[in-house]
């Protein structure tokens, strides 16, 4: 008995379209925050698993806090407009991907050591700033690898 495969291309279509509709998600609640709708208290309630939603360190929009962080929402904006843009041009194994996505951490991991010192608080901003290469290029590198996944012949191993 052989397990069904899922096809990449189609997991690559349905983690461009989470990653997009949560990012569009963490900016309507807010708007829809005024009323407490439900579909705000649920935004609300699922980044809770996965940030610290500290007042102070997150942005607001019309008075209401975003779901998530300053760093959260760097990360996520950034995830969702990779995705999309690893759509662009021809699926190819994009080469030294390790070294990518290292050097995209660096800002992120920069500002998080300044603020565990106690050196400087970076503020929101920064930290959203920060965190926008590392959101980029791992929303494209998902999306990218399993649209190279999908062509016959072809394995899509991270170097």
């Amino acid at each position: 008995m052989s397990a069904a495969r899922v096809s990449p291309r189609l997991l690559a279509i349905l983690l461009t379209l989470a990653a997009s509709s949560w990012t569009a998600a963490i900016f309507f609640a807010p708007l829809a925050g005024a009323a407490m709708s439900p579909a705000a208290r649920v935004v609300n309630l699922t980044a809770s698993f996965v940030c610290h939603q500290r007042d102070d360190r997150s942005f607001h929009l019309h008075g209401q806090r975003l779901a998530v962080c300053g760093r959260c929402t760097g990360l996520y904006l950034a995830g969702a407009m990779g995705a999309l843009a690893a759509w662009l041009g021809r699926a190819r194994v994009p080469s030294r991907t390790r070294r990518l996505i290292v050097l995209a951490a660096v800002p992120t991991a920069l500002t998080f050591a300044v603020e565990w010192s106690g050196a400087a608080n970076p503020g929101n901003l920064l930290r959203a700033a920060a965190a926008l290469p590392l959101g980029a290029v791992s929303g494209w590198l998902f999306v990218r690898l399993l649209r190279v996944e999908e062509q016959p012949g072809t394995c899509a191993i991270i170097t």
